[in-house]
């Protein structure tokens, strides 16, 4: 994961702004289960009564619940409310409060001292009356409901004080002839009996309490209800809006964040690849970069989407939630332990099993990706020699290869959804078991269960999702380890670190002592080679198949490095000269012709694309393209279909030629190129090129004689090395090599007519 992050480093300000949104996600949600709580607990259970200390309360309530408190804890209560006084107070301000608090007519009341404060100093306001109203107002409650602890209370009270219980007196007028500290002792006893058996008792007494006053009050409580519930229910809206809004945006910019990283990475493998010597291309294999290019960026692009919206995502949900759930209740984390314990065992099963198998499904695509390329591109030999059943044979055992692992990677992890479904389940209904019996004992609100059950799965539902993503982890994280290691890949042909520019003028390549070893090879294919060819002239090389001759041109471009000695260039060592001015001063034609996709002009100026029209016509012509070039509809705009598929093998070859002559290079090398080409063709066309290139340096390794009669340098070849060197006439007196090539292909007097031909031919 770390590599695939790695790629992506380029686009860091994408990955902040998703993190930043996915925090905004992450908290909307976390804060819609304790909305639903509040809905359930306050907004439906009490009514809308957020806590226990009243915004209002009538006078003869405040003195009653006075009763039980010390004198430092009444100045405190009442220094922050105010006395509302009917016959004190203004007209106006009087049918203001009457209209909100119907019996003020009857009674006075204290009205709380909420106005100006701020957030902050309003909560430490509720916290500090909280703490000393609860408890009388619990008190309070219990003395004057219908219980049977409250009628108990009343009587043990009346037979202490002597009593009959039926007697008409008010009750609180008797308990304020009680002495202070007994009520007090009193009230501490009641509450410390009730807080060990629940922590939530005495706060839902206490707004049960409020619940009275407020209605003998003419508050309408289904009016505060209802405005409790929309007010909670339009933030929960808003919420969900910006958890849609922001997730949206991270599906967004994850999307844009992987594209744009496996662009990048298309683009860099395709740079890489480029500069790649023969060497590294055989050492990956066509097939392998293939599958690299294209297979493994995609996976890379598929998971790094997932990566942000799941992997990122995951546990910031379920730290939140585990951080909620303390809050609402810890005496149940220990299922969401049992629960996440569980989870992770199964998926270190899983993927100890799945690993293994993800880490060979790439290798088994790049088989099929080989088998299938070699197929396609050999239909004709495979047809040829009717061997269609035998590759269908391979094709499919290749296929059947990747299935399998496929298959079972597949079957592997398809489990795994059933079985985190089952753990959520099991987990829903051990909450429930646990929590219903809270609920019982008075130790648990039902909207904080309802929270509960949410946060706990808000937090399996995280590991989850990174279990999810795991099915898809093993397999980019192999793909990205194949990316890096074409990234990291030494070229073994590179450019020197202060290359030297301009140096080729005349073209002039010299041969010093050249010796060259493939890689892997115990022998060399070329030893001691050493000769100059002159700008001017044409320097042929011939030998028997497999002698080294299309080695030898190949390291002049540096397809190759020499493994010992030099090759020069007017007198500069090629290995200090930038590649590309090289490479642009080299006309090479391969032995295999290669066009690609597009037109006739666009493979004509391949090399070229700035020269002119009339200059690449010119390069037809001496290539001897024009007659067939012209007689098509279309001209030089003929498409040309990929490979070349849809010109014959001499026009495949003539448009080599004339991609390489209209570069207008100093050096031309055929690495033979006339073979594909007819005798007459052949004359002609060197005809035009000596005419046309006189002064370029030009090389012609050719297997006829025909070819190479009248270069002014012949160079043969015999098992990488030099046996014969000069012109057609001295190399027929002195060496066998070359008399024995020339024999094979011409009788002595067939020699003696072609060369009188020939000589005619080029005059």
């Amino acid at each position: 994961m770390i590599k695939i992050l790695k790629f992506a480093k380029k686009s860091w300000y994408i990955i902040l702004a998703i993190i930043l949104l996915l925090f905004i996600q992450a908290n909307c949600e976390l804060a819609l289960p304790e909305y639903t709580s509040n809905i359930v607990d306050v907004g439906i259970q009490y009514r809308g009564i957020e806590n226990s200390v009243p915004d209002v309360i009538r006078r003869t309530s405040m003195e009653n619940l006075s009763l039980f408190l010390t004198e430092e804890q009444k100045q405190t209560v009442l220094a922050e409310y105010t006395l509302l006084d009917k016959t004190k107070i203004k007209e106006e301000e009087y049918q203001k409060y009457q209209k909100a608090y119907p019996k003020l007519s009857e009674e006075n009341l204290y009205i709380l001292n909420d106005t100006g404060l701020k957030k902050e100093e309003k909560e430490a306001q509720i916290e500090k009356l909280k703490e000393i109203l609860a408890p009388a107002e619990t008190i309070y409650l219990l003395f004057t409901s219908q219980g049977e602890q409250a009628e108990q209370m009343r009587k043990q009270i009346l037979g202490a004080m002597q009593i009959e219980e039926n007697t008409e007196i008010d009750f609180f007028t008797l308990l304020s002839s009680l002495p202070k500290e007994n009520l007090i002792q009193m009230k501490e006893n009641i509450v410390k009996e009730m807080t060990v058996s629940s922590d939530t008792m005495l706060e839902s007494m206490a707004i049960s309490f409020l619940q009275e006053e407020y209605q003998n009050i003419g508050i309408a409580l289904d009016k505060v209800q209802m405005n409790y519930l929309r007010n909670v229910g339009g933030r929960m809206i808003a919420l969900a809006l910006l958890t849609m809004v922001a997730a949206i945006l991270v599906g967004y910019l994850s999307a844009k964040l992987a594209a744009r990283t496996s662009r990048d990475l298309r683009n860099q493998v395709f740079q890489k690849v480029v500069g790649f010597s023969s060497e590294e291309m055989n050492r990956f294999s066509t097939a392998s970069l293939i599958t690299r290019s294209t297979n493994d960026i995609q996976q890379v692009q598929q998971v790094l989407v997932m990566l942000f919206r799941i992997v990122a995502y995951a546990p910031i949900m379920g730290i939140g939630g585990i951080i909620k759930v303390f809050h609402t209740n810890a005496s149940m984390t220990w299922i969401i332990a049992v629960a996440v314990g569980v989870i992770m065992f199964m998926v270190m099963i899983l993927m100890q099993v799945a690993m293994p198998k993800f880490k060979s499904m790439q290798k088994l695509v790049d088989r099929l990706n080989l088998v299938s390329r070699e197929i396609l591109t050999g239909i004709p030999v495979i047809r040829a020699f009717s061997r269609e059943k035998h590759e269908e044979k391979r094709f499919d055992s290749a296929s059947r290869d990747l299935m399998k692992t496929q298959l079972f990677t597949t079957r592997t992890m398809s489990f795994m959804m059933p079985a985190m479904m089952f753990i959520m389940n099991a987990i829903t209904v051990l909450i429930l078991w646990v929590g219903s019996h809270g609920i019982d004992l008075g130790q648990l609100q039902v909207g904080d269960m309802m929270a509960f059950i949410t946060y706990t799965m808000q937090i399996v539902m995280s590991f989850l999702m990174l279990t999810m993503i795991s099915v898809m982890l093993p397999r980019a994280s192999v793909a990205a380890d194949r990316i890096d290691e074409i990234l990291k890949s030494e070229t073994v042909i590179h450019n020197p670190e202060n290359p030297k520019k301009d140096v080729i003028q005349k073209g002039e390549v010299r041969f010093e002592n050249v010796s060259f070893q493939y890689p892997g090879a115990e022998e060399c294919a070329l030893t001691d080679i050493d000769f100059t060819a002159k700008s001017g002239e044409t320097t042929a090389i011939i030998g028997s198949t497999g002698c080294g001759k299309s080695t030898l041109v190949q390291l002049i471009p540096r397809l190759f490095d020499v493994t010992k000695g030099k090759i020069t260039i007017d007198g500069v060592d090629i290995r200090q000269m930038d590649m590309k001015e090289l490479r642009r001063k080299i006309g090479y034609v391969p032995q295999k012709g290669i066009l690609f996709s597009g037109t006739i002009a666009s493979n004509l100026k391949f090399g070229a694309p700035d020269i002119s029209n009339e200059k690449m016509e010119e390069a037809a012509a001496i290539a001897q393209a024009t007659e067939f070039i012209e007689t098509k509809p279309e001209g030089y705009e003929t498409g040309i279909a990929q490979g070349g598929t849809n010109v014959s093998g001499g026009q495949k070859q003539r448009l080599s030629i004339a991609r390489a002559i209209a570069k207008n290079p100093n050096i031309y090398v055929f690495d033979d190129s006339f073979s594909a080409l007819d005798y007459k063709t052949d004359i002609t066309l060197r005809k035009a090129l000596k005419e046309k290139v006189s002064e370029a340096t030009v090389l012609i390794v050719a297997q006829r004689i025909s070819t190479i009669i009248h270069a002014e340098k012949i160079i043969v070849l015999e098992d990488g090395k030099i046996v014969g060197m000069g012109t057609h006439e001295e190399l027929m007196e002195d060496n066998k090599v070359y008399q024995q090539i020339a024999m094979s292909q011409l009788s002595k007097g067939e020699l003696e007519k072609k060369g009188k031909v020939s000589e005619r031919s080029e005059s």
